[in-house]
This record gives C-alpha cells, structure tokens and sequence, in this order.
C-alpha cells in the first residue's frame, strides 16, 4: 500500500483527484490540502508518507518551495509535480528541489499511477513531453565531468539507487540499516551538491561521479 498525500488549490481537480485516488485498492490517499501550509500542520500524516503529489501554483507556498520543506521534514519522502507548468525553469527548479517525477494536467490517471509506482520502487517519471525538454536541454549542453570523492560505501549506494532500489533494498543488500542508507545518502547529496535522487542518478549515468 502507498501512502499518498495531494495538494492541490483547484477545487474540481483536487476533488477528481481524490475520487480516483479513493478508487485504488493498492493506493491509500491520507489527505488531500489546498496548500503547502495546510498539510505542514500535519506532520503526523507527512511522518507516514510516501509520496505527495503536488501542483506550483499554489496559495502562499509555491510547490517547489514546498518540495524543499517537505524533504527537510521527511528526507525519504518523494514528491510529484502534476502542474499546468511547462516552462523549463520551472521544470529545473522542481528537479533541483527534489522533485522525482513532473507531469502536466493533462496526464492521464493511468499514466499518473503508473509513475507513482515508478517513483515508489526508485524510479522517476515525467510527460513526455517535459522528457524531451530535458533530452533536449542536456543535448544541447557540453557537461563537463566532474569527479567526486565518495567513498566506497557511498558509491555502492549510488549504484544501488541507478538499480532501483528503495531505501529498505539498499539496507538489505549492503547489510546496513535503513537508517545509514540515510546517513550515506544526505552525505552523497551534500558531496554531489544535489537534491534528490534523480539527480544522482542522472550524475552517475552521465559519468560525474
């Protein structure tokens, strides 16, 4: 079962959201808020997510800002922007924040469950639309190599987290506990100046680490 909280301000979507989420047997929505204000004064119900989904435009807090309060409260919790937004600033920014998948409004339920498993398991997801802005992006930009000291505990997680795996995963085949697969995580993200696991991945595979 995946713990799913949903902040959205358009009444009608958030409602549509909230029936179709309701409908899933494998899918459990824990509240569905107006604003990143309302659900930080719930931190019992962040303490038990697993994944937020969550629109930019909000009241008071934008999404992507809340990405970041979120992570600081709950470091493992995993957020996916569905937003009308398709600018590439604002795609990067959410990113940057943290954000492991970005779809736009017009993404289909199926499509927004699909990546919601994809994102539980370790993945990341976007429209295919906002993919081909960031192929596009990355083909159009020299990235120069940078090369990072992690040790070579720190690399293993990072191969793990290329492989998929979740946090309890990492734990199991590295015979350490989840809470140092955290520990080694926040200081791979300070090491690589990153914020989320994609972009980790995304680093390891363009051969930055």
């Amino acid at each position: 079962m995946i713990r799913i909280v949903l902040i959205e301000d358009d009444t009608d979507i958030r409602e549509g959201l909230c029936e179709l989420l309701q409908s899933r047997d494998d899918l459990e929505l824990l509240t569905a808020e107006e604003s990143v204000e309302d659900l930080l004064s719930k931190p019992e119900l962040i303490a038990e997510t697993d994944i937020a989904l969550m629109d930019i435009g909000l009241p008071g807090m934008s999404g992507i800002q809340g990405i970041i309060e979120l992570k600081n409260l709950k470091p493992d919790i995993e957020v996916i922007m569905i937003t009308m937004f398709n600018d590439t600033v604002r795609v990067f920014d959410s990113l940057r924040a943290g954000a492991s998948g970005y779809f736009l409004k017009n993404t289909s339920f199926e499509d927004i469950c699909d990546a919601i498993f994809t994102v539980a398991r370790g993945g990341a997801g976007m429209s295919p639309e906002i993919a081909r802005k960031v192929i596009r992006f990355f083909g159009s930009t020299t990235v120069k190599p940078q090369k990072h000291h992690l040790t070579e505990k720190e690399l293993a997680v990072v191969q793990a987290l290329v492989d998929g795996l979740s946090y309890k995963l990492i734990a199991s085949r590295l015979e350490i506990s989840i809470e140092t697969v955290r520990y080694h995580i926040k200081n791979i993200y300070k090491k690589l100046q990153v914020n989320s696991k994609a972009e980790v991945i995304s680093k390891s595979l363009r051969g930055e680490i």
